[in-house]
């Protein structure tokens, strides 16, 4: 066991003085295809870096026609699991690829999908096991996305089944936890009380406007949460780069709501000019 290399590679995913992180998620490839925002990967990959994003988290074949060579340094996160929205179960998460993989690739860690619930939950959890003791073994931290989805789940944002689901991930090894918010800093508090380590929250669909995104962000963390893993809210705004700094003036900077919406619209005219000068 390397608990040295854990540590290092924990560092380079976290804020070191905060202790909290802003991990963007760009898998939807796999699940939906080339949506908007991830059609240059290189491009969107730079875009949040410079927005001020911990880390962002990618399937293999993307770290490779991902990689810039240039720009800001960013934490690099694997994700292991897949499943398509044309299959016969999405909720049904595979592996398809491996921690050793991921060492060779240079990610500072590794992420599994796991649906509490499913009727896969059984497999799922096996190889959440497997994947933790790999992680052990290489000293390699662990993000499980850990989801209450299922037939038994009427509300994938009911507190009791959500904090089940962060606990499970936990449990079975897991250094940090990625699962949908509660809705409410009091509901949300229990999850995080919960559950023994780092949870951070899930973005979910696009929302209407910045304003409901970034007030999600600050109760979360009011809550207790560690951070965010983001996508769809931050890579399909009109300035991801934008949209990723102003979310960190409230995970990391503890800016309010109102402050987050001014340095947003601030950092929007900046980042035009920068693009227009390019």
């Amino acid at each position: 066991m390397s608990e040295i290399g854990k540590q290092v590679r924990m560092e380079r995913i976290l804020n070191r003085k905060t202790r909290k992180t802003i991990i963007v998620p760009m898998d939807h490839g796999v699940s939906v295809g080339p949506i908007e925002g991830l059609v240059d990967m290189p491009k969107a990959v730079n875009t949040v870096a410079e927005g001020g994003a911990n880390a962002v988290l990618l399937h293999k074949g993307v770290i490779k026609t991902g990689h810039r060579g240039y720009g800001r340094d960013i934490g690099l996160i694997m994700h292991l699991s897949a499943s398509t929205s044309l299959g016969p179960d999405p909720n049904n998460k595979v592996l398809v690829s491996t921690v050793e993989e991921a060492i060779k690739l240079g990610a500072d860690a590794v992420s599994v999908h796991i649906n509490i619930g499913a009727e896969e939950e059984a497999e799922m959890l096996m190889k959440l096991g497997r994947v933790s003791r790999e992680c052990a073994e290489w000293g390699m931290p662990l993000l499980a996305m850990m989801y209450p989805r299922g037939k038994k789940i009427k509300s994938e944002h009911d507190v009791e089944v959500v904090k089940l689901a962060a606990r499970v991930g936990a449990e079975l090894g897991a250094d940090m936890v990625k699962t949908n918010y509660t809705g409410d800093i009091d509901s949300f508090k229990e999850v995080t009380k919960g559950c023994p380590v780092p949870v951070v929250i899930a973005g979910g669909p696009k929302m209407s406007t910045p304003t409901e995104v970034l007030q999600m962000v600050h109760d979360a963390i009011e809550a207790g949460a560690a951070g965010t893993s983001i996508g769809r809210n931050i890579f399909q705004h009109e300035s991801p780069a934008a949209m990723c700094a102003a979310i960190a003036e409230i995970v990391h900077n503890k800016a309010t709501v109102a402050e987050a919406k001014k340095e947003l619209k601030h950092l929007r005219q900046r980042f035009k000019k920068i693009a227009k000068a390019i």
